[in-house]
């Protein structure tokens, strides 16, 4: 059994067991992607209810948080970042790509499954 949580430092990593500002082992590394961002509406196992998915961004979790941060903020509603997967609730998939294409990272965004 690893541990995951200490009285003494708070969260454990699952890989290595030290505190998760000092891990050493980066359990969490994704696979790096095709450089393409891909925007799509899901609806799967959300009780019908839609969110505009946002997959592919070449950043960190840090990052990730931050800029899902301002996405919310475009769209006017709430959202999470799950896996290295931005969600924004409800239908925002052309307001979420022209604000992504307008970035100066310079991603290729591209709208996914219709």
């Amino acid at each position: 059994m690893t541990l995951v949580y200490s009285t003494d430092f708070g969260r454990a990593c699952a890989g290595c067991g030290k505190p998760v500002a000092q891990c050493a082992c980066k359990a969490k590394a994704r696979p790096a992607g095709d450089g393409i961002v891909r925007v799509s509406r899901e609806t799967a196992g959300r009780k019908g209810k839609g969110v505009t998915v946002v997959r592919g961004l070449p950043l960190d979790d840090a990052a990730l948080a931050a800029l899902a941060k301002q996405l919310k903020a475009a769209c006017g509603s709430g959202g999470t970042v799950k896996d290295g997967v931005v969600e924004i609730q409800g239908d925002h998939a052309d307001k979420l790509m022209a604000w992504l294409q307008a970035r100066p990272e310079g991603w290729t965004v591209k709208r996914a499954g219709g």
